[in-house]
């Protein structure tokens, strides 16, 4: 199997009044490209420029970033071509790494607009080689810029940054130098497609958690009667657990609980809803086995919800009496 590393560059509206961002908020200009072998050997690469069918003006601040002007770029070919060829180049056994999740949604996106299909039928693994970089060398939540990943690891700068060509070989080259298993063990999943149902859902357990992937439900209210997705079982002994602490949310976003296991101790679950495509919602759940003690700040935040929603509960009470 193939490592394809890449990055892209897009220009969007220069008017935030513009009607077209509704239709494809960033046109992608540019595609480049690394590709590693099992080995993670840099073995070949990929560059082209795309000649823009939707924004007639470059952004001042993509223009100023990139360094790329609009009129070099009229007599480059249509994104459907270019990415016709890029998909031929990448083989049909390969994986995808990113410096962060946005580029293949934006891949995605732009290859729905052009009348392409996307790159799966669902979710698919790629590496965030930017969370890989944190797991490795960092404090696994932090997310810093390429140019800070490549000085750290002294990796020699010999091309300008915030280029694709450029940005895919310096991913590349961070990729390379990860050799923590625990880092490369921890793919992530493109959710640009989500499940098309209940079986094709996705479970995965890594190395100290497991990670849950919905199908799309038409409301957050929907979700959150599924019993898969409110589910607190086990990803050791695959028992479902009674919760100590209930589904709690102190944002209407994140929601947490706490099971015990007889057998491994305490999970704290986290659910994250999420937008999909079609302005349905979708649901990341998170379990993972901690320490008693680390629930002190999760009780914090039930009790804080608790204060949020009697205080609402008193303000329409009062609203009401007005």
């Amino acid at each position: 199997m193939d490592y394809v590393v890449l990055d892209l560059e897009w220009n969007q509206a220069s008017d935030n009044n513009d009607s077209r961002s509704r239709l494809l908020t960033f046109e992608i200009v540019e595609i480049g490209a690394a590709k590693l072998n099992s080995r993670m050997e840099l073995t070949d690469t990929f560059h082209a420029l795309v000649r823009p069918q939707v924004y007639e003006k470059m952004h001042k601040v993509t223009e100023k970033l990139i360094g790329i002007h609009m009129e070099e770029l009229q007599k480059e070919r249509t994104f459907d071509l270019v990415c016709r060829d890029f998909l031929d180049w990448c083989g049909t056994d390969c994986m995808f790494a990113t410096w962060g999740p946005q580029d293949l949604t934006e891949l995605q996106r732009n290859m729905r607009f052009f009348g392409m299909e996307p790159l799966g039928k669902g979710p698919f693994r790629f590496y965030d080689v930017q969370k890989l970089f944190s797991i490795a060398y960092e404090d696994q939540k932090s997310r810093r810029s390429l140019e800070y990943a490549v000085d750290c690891l002294q990796i020699k700068k010999d091309a300008p940054f915030h280029r694709a060509q450029s940005d895919a070989y310096y991913t590349a080259r961070v990729l390379q130098l990860i050799k923590d298993p625990v880092a490369l063990q921890r793919f992530s999943f493109d959710t640009f497609r989500l499940p098309e149902d209940h079986y094709s859902e996705v479970h995965v357990v890594f190395d100290s958690y497991a990670k849950y992937i919905s199908r799309a439900f038409p409301d957050r209210d929907a979700l959150l009667a599924d019993r898969e997705v409110i589910s607190t079982r086990c990803y050791l002994c695959h028992r479902n657990l009674r919760r100590k602490v209930k589904w709690f949310s102190p944002n209407g976003k994140h929601y947490f609980s706490v099971s015990y296991c007889d057998k491994h101790g305490w999970m704290k679950g986290k659910i994250r809803v999420k937008k999909a495509e079609n302005e349905m919602v979708y649901a990341v759940k998170t379990t993972k086995f901690v320490e008693e003690k680390e629930l002190g700040g999760l009780m914090e935040k039930k009790d804080h919800a608790r204060m949020l929603r009697r205080e609402h509960r008193r303000r329409e009470k009062d609203r009401k009496k007005e």
